[in-house]
């Protein structure tokens, strides 16, 4: 038997250009790291996020929570910056919903 292969920590998340607005994410997944963090702030343990996610490993969670927290200026930024452009969306869609343009 083998001895496991180590995993370089920083080949875990990735920005790639056109991939999920060049925001991080798990590399090789479609995993957004505001995804996990979104989770983990509404009270779910990495356990359970790795649970809920069977293609990432704890490993992977606990790697985005990392970044998250190296990061998270810029991140709280970037997802507020999101949280607004949504919730402008949804005011517009209900402006027209009730005939308002």
């Amino acid at each position: 038997m083998s001895a496991p292969a180590t995993v370089e920590i920083g080949s875990l998340i990735t920005r790639t250009p056109g991939i999920k607005r060049g925001t991080p994410h798990i590399a090789g997944t479609g995993v957004t790291v505001r995804t996990i963090v979104r989770w983990y702030q509404l009270g779910m343990s990495p356990e359970e996020i790795a649970d809920d996610y069977p293609h990432l490993t704890l490993g992977q969670v606990y790697a985005a929570l990392a970044y998250y927290h190296a990061n998270r200026p810029e991140m709280d930024a970037e997802m507020a910056a999101e949280q607004a452009e949504s919730d402008g969306l949804e005011q517009e869609l209900l402006r027209k919903a009730k005939g308002g343009g």
